[in-house]
């Protein structure tokens, strides 16, 4: 189906991008031949690292001409294998390209290049007063154009919605070698198809951002957080549905089951609060008036002592509150530190979300496997790890696939999807049948199709086999 990088290949790759930008398993690519995507290693046949769209363009013209599969790369920190090299070929990393081009304070946007760390751009913009929400866990490490790819979201998503609701116009290189080039600094534009929103979380596979249009706004004076124990989880669960019957919407809502909360205790070396606890909620407000979130934080305080909570533990001071939060973002890694793993990203209606979690637990116990739940509960959706523990390979490999299959049978069942924000990729590309019918299935790889005619995109990723 595909061909192998040959001398001549990479001899005029070099010249696309200079000698110094093209590796090949003679020098050290083992970093590009895995993401943070349980333990799959798939190396690549080269790792071309261009600078600028142009030079995109032109590998992708001389890969496609030659039939020659081609995976962008950002930092790697996909968590359904979207950056893995399941066919070789070329690593189009695009670590090079990571200027911010323009802070536009008149009128609120910000030009990217795709490399750029979300947490740089965000810190940056905000030394000029203003914002970008989008926050995923790794925001420092992962790049915007990953974020683009996979329509990061993050828990500030509650408020502020996830990368697609942020991303105003792309530059991206198509397989043909065009330049595709949609949007722009407009905040209507309804002039023909929204291709935009299209390439946002299409995981790599239609064409490769070369450059972001990303909406700011005026940056909170305030925020405030609480952090709130509960019980159990399905308690943790009707609390924030309290909440928003109340008239709230945090700008972040987390949920963490004890074991992840003690997972990452271990890991930092440090003591979270109320970590005997058999769930606990992390609850952000923010704003311009100190008094509306005053009254916010009381009101939701009273919210999760209705629903369980034997007291709640406001975060009174800048440190106190980014100490929570870093644990918070820590808990992904620590979990995974535990033993090998299967993580899921399940996403509901917030009003199944008592049953997500109570599903959960009982889907786990009947296969025999351990799960540990933590996530983004505010906007329904829950990272589930499914951990092997001390199961022997085969009795994990057994027991695996008919738990995840269970769990997302209910999931869909409950109004859900199989990923809310970590997308397909590579690992969850056989249960979309359990989430779309063929027809559905078809209509998107015509889409393929349409922008890939030879398929050489990032293959492997998001169809089932």
């Amino acid at each position: 189906m595909f061909s192998r990088v040959t001398t001549d290949d990479l001899l005029r790759l070099r010249d696309i991008v200079g000698p110094a930008n093209v590796l090949t398993p003679d020098d050290d690519i083992e970093p590009y031949s895995h993401d943070e995507t349980e333990d799959f290693v798939f190396p690549p046949e080269a790792v071309v690292k261009p600078r600028s769209a142009a030079e995109v363009a032109a590998v992708l013209r001389l890969a496609d001409a030659r039939l020659v599969p081609v995976t962008p790369q950002g930092a790697r920190t996909s968590l359904s294998g979207g950056a893995l090299p399941v066919f070789g070929g070329i690593a189009l990393s695009l670590e090079r390209m990571n200027r911010i081009l323009e802070i536009d304070a008149e009128n609120l946007f910000a030009v990217v290049e795709p490399a750029v760390i979300t947490q740089v751009l965000q810190e940056e913009v905000e030394k000029v007063g203003l914002f970008y929400p989008p926050d995923p866990a790794s925001r420092g490490s992962c790049t915007i154009g990953g974020n683009v790819a996979h329509g990061s979201g993050g828990p500030r998503a509650l408020k502020y919605g996830v990368t697609k609701d942020w991303v105003y116009g792309l530059d991206a290189a198509l397989p043909s070698g065009e330049i595709l080039r949609t949007g722009g600094k407009l905040l209507k534009n309804v002039t023909g198809y929204n291709l935009t929103q299209l390439l946002v979380g299409s995981e790599g596979t239609l064409g490769v951002v070369t450059r972001a249009t990303l909406k700011l706004i005026p940056k909170p004076l305030l925020a405030k957080t609480l952090l709130a124990p509960f019980p159990d989880p399905v308690s943790a669960a009707r609390a924030v549905t309290r909440i928003f019957r109340a008239r709230i919407v945090p700008c972040a809502c987390e949920y963490m089951e004890r074991a992840a909360v003690q997972a990452a205790e271990r890991r930092k070396g440090e003591k979270f609060p109320c970590s005997d606890a058999e769930a606990l909620l992390l609850i952000e407000v923010d704003g311009n008036r100190e008094e509306q979130l005053d009254a916010e934080i009381e009101t939701i305080a009273e919210c999760c002592v209705a629903c369980g909570a034997p007291d709640v533990y406001p975060a009174t001071d800048p440190g106190r509150r980014e100490f929570l939060w870093t644990m918070r973002r820590s808990i992904g890694e620590a979990v995974k530190a535990l033993s090998a793993y299967r993580e899921e990203d399940t996403v509901v209606p917030r009003v199944r979300l008592p049953e997500l979690v109570a599903s959960i637990r009982e889907i786990a116990a009947r296969h025999g496997i351990r799960a540990i739940g933590y996530g983004h509960i505010g906007d329904g959706n829950i990272h589930v790890n499914l951990l092997k523990g001390e199961l022997p390979d085969d009795e994990w490999e057994r027991r695996l696939d008919p738990a995840v299959r269970e769990l997302f049978e209910r999931t869909l069942a409950l109004g859900g999807q199989i990923t809310g924000e970590h997308g397909v990729g590579f690992v969850q590309k056989k249960y979309l049948p359990l989430a779309y019918p063929p027809h559905h299935i078809e209509l998107l790889r015509t889409l393929k199709r349409a922008f890939d005619p030879n398929g050489i995109l990032n293959p492997g990723k998001v169809f089932p086999d």
